[in-house]
């Protein structure tokens, strides 16, 4: 039986953890498609743009990728500690990077509010978007609906674009870690 991320990615234990995400039927995320006489090569450096925005955005480090050609592979770091030193200014400013900002937060950020609940409100809202900003499923989502936007617009079609949600494994210890950028860094070689 699946379970949510939540109960799986524990910080505490370790920030560092490899994710997979794979295409569905035989969509290609990259490369050439000999089926459709396809050339998908292009779509690598929506993957790199796409985890250099998103890495200066949230407070996750990409340590190692391989792009595929229906699959990617990473290890990502959860830095905790500096999701937790950013100011609400910088929390909103990144936040808005990639959503628009509710009335009341925009009111708050402008200093307009004009009660006390007001402000503990857009608070509360930006606490839960700091939260989200060191969160690994907020990361993989916009990783994932970003690319599954572009490759459904580009191949004309709608629908799913990934298999499922991303899977994760945690790293326990430096040895796992190792392993794993190993085998990330290796993966286009084998293929």
């Amino acid at each position: 039986m699946t379970r949510p991320r939540r109960s799986l990615v524990h910080v505490n234990d370790t920030p560092y953890y490899h994710c997979v995400s794979r295409c569905v039927r035989r969509a290609f995320l990259c490369g050439y498609d000999a089926a459709h006489q396809a050339d998908y090569s292009h779509r690598r450096a929506w993957v790199v743009e796409r985890l250099a925005e998103l890495s200066a955005i949230f407070t996750i480090d990409v340590c190692a990728y391989a792009v595929m050609s229906n699959h990617y592979h990473l290890v990502l770091k959860i830095d905790r500690e500096r999701a937790q030193a950013l100011s609400e200014a910088a929390v909103m400013q990144r936040w808005a990077r990639l959503f628009n900002l509710p009335l009341l937060v925009e009111r708050y950020r402008e200093q307009e509010t004009t009660t006390e609940a007001e402000a503990r409100s857009a608070q509360a809202i930006i606490q839960t978007w700091r939260e989200r900003l060191m969160d690994l499923s907020w990361f993989m989502r916009c990783l994932n609906e970003y690319l599954a936007r572009r490759a459904n617009a580009e191949d004309g079609c709608t629908g799913r674009f990934w298999e499922g949600r991303f899977k994760s494994q945690a790293l326990l210890d430096e040895a796992a870690l190792l392993t794993c950028m190993a085998y990330v860094d290796l993966n286009p070689v084998r293929a």
